[in-house]
């Protein structure tokens, strides 16, 4: 029989018996919004010193961009016609997984320069932050 006190509140005696902390644990919330503060923090500063540019697609050679959608368009095509071939199928996700995929490899990425001071802050911040949101959902003894 549940207690009066939670048929006064609206909740019932379930609900509020099963609540817990981070992940289901014991406690934690403390320590996982600590972490997820720190590991956030950590992140921005460290993507902050991050460049990121592009380059020409090379990935066959000069100018072979135009081929790398030969396999996307014949296979959007043959789904046009028959929406279950396997082949069209096939070919569509080949030819956007080789579009992603050369999009990526022609990405250049640049750490700016910076402090060694502010480099180990940066990362302690984010490996501290993950390392502390991974304990508190652990449970506890």
């Amino acid at each position: 029989m549940p207690p009066a006190a939670s048929r006064r509140t609206g909740l019932g005696w379930y609900t509020r018996a099963r609540m817990r902390g981070a992940g289901g644990t014991e406690g934690g919330t403390g320590q996982f919004l600590l972490g997820l503060v720190m590991a956030v923090g950590g992140a921005y500063l460290l993507t902050q010193q991050v460049m990121v540019s592009s380059g020409f697609w090379a990935w066959f050679g000069p100018h072979t961009f135009g081929l790398s959608l030969l396999p996307l368009v014949f296979g959007i095509g043959m789904l046009f016609f028959d929406g279950k071939s396997t082949v069209g199928w096939l070919l569509t996700i080949c030819g956007a997984a080789i579009i992603f995929l050369g999009v990526l490899m022609n990405l250049r990425v640049y750490f700016e320069p910076t402090s060694l001071f502010n480099t180990l802050v940066m990362l302690l911040l984010l490996a501290g932050g993950l390392g502390l949101v991974a304990r508190s959902l652990r449970p506890r003894a």
